[in-house]
């Protein structure tokens, strides 16, 4: 059973910025999901297995990179330049497939979830 821990969600100002940790039990390719209450579930980011590959949502291009470690198996997502509308509870997650995916159903496990908040 792969296990993904999460940490670094908590309340920041807008324009500041936030650090969030994924820890897999394995190595694989890993997204960055969010959802906003009342919201689906969006991608964020997206890296691929050897890490040489990322894929971001518009929304947070410029502002938000996905990075992973030298031994593989945990995700970082640097998020700055912070906004309000940023609020949401991220998840990461993890397939087993090679590639790197901006589709949620393509994942196979999930993290427990962190909560960032912005003010404004």
């Amino acid at each position: 059973q792969v296990q993904l821990v999460e940490s670094g969600g908590r309340l920041v100002q807008a324009g500041g910025s936030l650090r969030l940790s994924c820890a897999a039990s394995e190595r694989y390719p890993m997204g960055w999901f969010r959802q906003a209450p009342g919201n689906e579930r969006k991608f964020v980011a997206a890296i691929n297995w050897s890490g040489g590959r990322t894929e971001y949502a518009d929304s947070v291009k410029g502002r938000f990179t996905i990075s992973r470690d030298n031994a593989g198996n945990t995700v970082f997502l640097q998020m700055n330049s912070l906004k309000p509308e940023d609020t949401a509870v991220y998840y990461c997650a993890a397939r087993t497939a090679r590639s790197r995916s901006t589709l949620s159903y393509e994942y196979d496990y999930w993290g427990q979830g962190t909560q960032v908040t912005v003010s404004s």
